[in-house]
């Protein structure tokens, strides 16, 4: 892999909570589109799967981190309901426009709710869950930042932990730049992409991320397009 040394600190333009609501639908549908060309919500669904399986319950509560529009909640949704799983789901993002959309896109679905709520502040108490879903949210923060959510994240979910983020990768760069300018419309998603790149993880950044939880097993698995998948699970669940 050829990869940038270091993980960029560039700030992204979708973090500025002064977007209007038009702007931010814009962005969040050029984000869904990559989402669904690339095939990057399929990993977590995969690996929703597998959990599954292997934890077998009666219903599961799955709370989705920095959930955007909400897209990713909706798929896992529609997903558990053609396979006959009870699932109740929650997604916070700390903009309050973004949950005004998920809301407005998840009509119907009266097993999803949202709120907003700053990450930095979880309450353990509050928001327990069965399995904890972290999507294309990580590489918004720094590695001291990731070490404290990551011992959080472990106090919530009862199961474990499914972080899909992207590979720091200067091939993937490449490739985005074209997918971006045929594919995208917004400047704001065509530079943010660009950087979340910049900002994402080579296999031993979690490696290093997962001796913050030292009780969890976990697994680095590389994906494509560009994505690493890290599941981490408490033993004897």
């Amino acid at each position: 892999m050829i990869r940038f040394k270091q993980r960029s600190t560039e700030n992204e333009l979708m973090d500025d909570l002064s977007l209007d609501e038009i702007q931010i639908r814009s962005i969040l549908k050029d984000i869904t589109l990559a989402n669904k060309w690339l095939g990057g919500n399929n990993i977590t669904i995969k690996a929703l799967d597998r959990l599954f399986k292997e934890h077998p319950r009666e219903k599961y509560t799955i709370l989705d981190i920095g959930c955007g529009d909400g897209s990713m909640l909706r798929e896992v949704a529609d997903h558990c309901a053609e396979n006959h799983i009870k699932t109740q789901l929650i997604g916070l993002d700390l903009n309050e426009k973004s949950i005004n959309i998920a809301k407005e896109s998840s009509r119907g679905y009266g097993n999803i709710r949202y709120l907003t709520q700053d990450v930095l502040a979880l309450k353990p108490e509050k928001f327990r869950c069965d399995i904890l879903l972290c999507t294309l949210t990580l590489h918004h923060f720094s590695r001291e930042q990731i070490h404290t959510f990551i011992k959080k994240f472990a106090l919530l979910a009862t199961i474990g932990i499914i972080v899909n983020d992207l590979d720091r990768n200067k091939i993937g760069f490449a490739l985005f730049k074209v997918f971006s300018l045929v594919f995208m419309k917004t400047h704001v998603a065509k530079h943010d992409g660009l950087v979340s790149i910049k900002s994402g993880f080579t296999k031993n950044d979690f490696h290093i991320f997962s001796r913050s939880v030292p009780s969890m097993d976990y697994k680095v698995l590389w994906r494509w397009a560009f994505r690493y998948e890290w599941i981490l699970t408490h033993p004897n669940t």
